[in-house]
This record gives structure tokens, sequence and C-alpha cells, in this order.
């Protein structure tokens, strides 16, 4: 790793402030690790999750080289995260539900905005929220004991958090709305076959596994993992002539840079490329 790349990295962690909800680490090379941390509530998400993971996205934004990757996981092994923390929620006023839930609607977006490529890694169970989380991420690695659900219309509420949009795009709308609309829960291998999820590993396994991907995405060129990431997202939602023109945008956006100078170089002298992100 070149030095000034580790003095990115390494600065973006010294200079996050103290989370109460979230723990940031290096989990690999150019990898950074965003774990969910109330453990004894389930992860659950409250305002002050909101607030914390909201900053760390921010932050990430503001800094696409700090990280190429990141693995977004929850603390323990059995509840990745039971969605909105209902015990918070309980008794609140219509005005605080509403301030409470903008929170959570611009913290999801920024993870869906980010620059970098999120891999959501669920080991343990996913519901309301904390689906839609993980569906916010670019792609799903999943535990074998994890389950999943959007449970809301049995609390008389409904996703808010774009899993009415998210999952359809993700498992097609027949089967979204059979989710959506009678809350069952459903377990990891129905999750790998509606293609909710791209893989599915043993608890043990889950770990390395996802790092192993994470660090072959980490180690592309991060300007190209970036456009490609844009060019799926907002390819996805044109008419593919208008699609391809912006996906020739993104392409012709690389030509100039020293990555992809430094890639076919690399190519020619059959030696690893030694990409810097511009």
């Amino acid at each position: 790793m070149e030095s000034s790349e580790l003095d990115l990295t390494e600065n973006f962690l010294q200079q996050l402030p103290a989370y109460e909800t979230v723990r940031c680490f290096r989990a690999a090379e150019h990898v950074l690790g965003v774990e969910l941390s109330r453990p004894d509530s389930a992860n659950a998400l409250n305002t002050q999750m909101g607030h914390d993971l909201l900053d760390i996205w921010t932050r990430l934004t503001a800094a696409p080289l700090a990280a190429r990757c990141i693995v977004l996981s929850a603390s323990g092994t059995r509840i990745f995260c039971a969605g909105g923390d209902l015990k918070e929620r309980n008794g609140m006023t219509r005005a605080q539900w509403i301030q409470q839930h903008e929170l959570f609607e611009r913290m999801f977006w920024t993870l869906v905005d980010l620059p970098q490529p999120v891999i959501a890694a669920v080991n343990g169970h996913a519901f309301g929220g904390g689906l839609e989380m993980a569906l916010c991420c670019d792609f799903i690695y999943a535990g074998s004991h994890a389950r999943f659900g959007l449970p809301e219309v049995a609390l008389g509420i409904m996703p808010g958090g774009g899993g009415t949009q998210n999952l359809p795009r993700a498992v097609g709308e027949r089967r979204a709305r059979e989710i959506l609309l009678s809350g069952t829960p459903f377990d990891a291998e129905k999750a790998l076959r509606w293609g909710l999820v791209n893989e599915v590993f043993s608890q043990d396994e889950l770990p390395s596994q996802v790092l192993q991907v994470a660090s072959r995405i980490a180690g592309n060129a991060p300007l190209s993992t970036r456009q490609i990431k844009k060019s799926v997202r907002y390819g996805m939602q044109m008419e593919l002539r208008t699609a391809y023109r912006f996906e020739i945008e993104a392409y012709n956006h690389l030509i100039d840079t020293e990555d992809r100078m430094e890639g076919v170089l690399a190519f020619n002298e059959k030696r690893a490329p030694r990409f810097k992100g511009v």
C-alpha cells in the first residue's frame, strides 16, 4: 500500500467521532468495516443509530478514497438488525415519529448514493428497516441461519426505507407483493432462490468469504468501480438507449485517468496494477 493511501484511510478512521451505536474499523486493505453495535437491543435502528450512520455515510461521500469497498455487518451472530426500535418509538407523538423517520430517510438514501461499493454481510436476522438497509447496499451475502422479513403491515404501518421499491427490483413484483402484504418471514435459502441475496454461507464462513470479495473489489481501479456503480444505479431507471448513452458518458470519463493508463501498462508489463484513484 502506498503511504499516502495508508494516511487517507488511517486519517479517516482517526477523524471519526466515538459513535455510540456503530463501530468502524479496517477490515482489510482498502476495505472499511461498518458494524451495527447495539447487541443488547437486537441492533435495532434507534435515533442515535440514525445519526451515527448518516454521519458515516456523509463522511464517506466526501472522502471517496478513504475506502474502496465497505462491508456493512452487525455485532453478534444472531440478529443483523431487527428494524426500528419499537421500544423507543412507543409513546412517540406524531411529530416525533415523523422527525425520526425523516432522519432515517436521509440515512438510507445517503447509503444508496455512496460512491463506494457496499456489501451487506447479513450475519443474522434482518427484519423491517434492517432488511431495507441491506437492500440499500450493492449486494448481500447472508449467513445460512439468517431470516428475513418486512413485517410492517402487521404493525399498522408499511416499509418506509425503500422496501417497497428496492424489494421488487431484487425479487420481482409478484414475489415482493407476497412478502410485503403477508409480512411472513423467510429463510436464507429462499432469499437466495428469489434473488434477494447473492450467496449464502455458513456462520463461520461468512466473514472470510465477504472479505475475499471485498478485497477483490478494493483491488480494482476505484474510479472504475464508482463509475460502474453509478451507471448501473441510474441506468436501471432509464429506457435502454438513454441508459446506454449514460454508460458511454461514464466510460469516457475514465479514458484520461492515470488509473486507466496504469491498468494497460501493468497488463503489458505482466504485473499487478497500482491504482491510485486518479
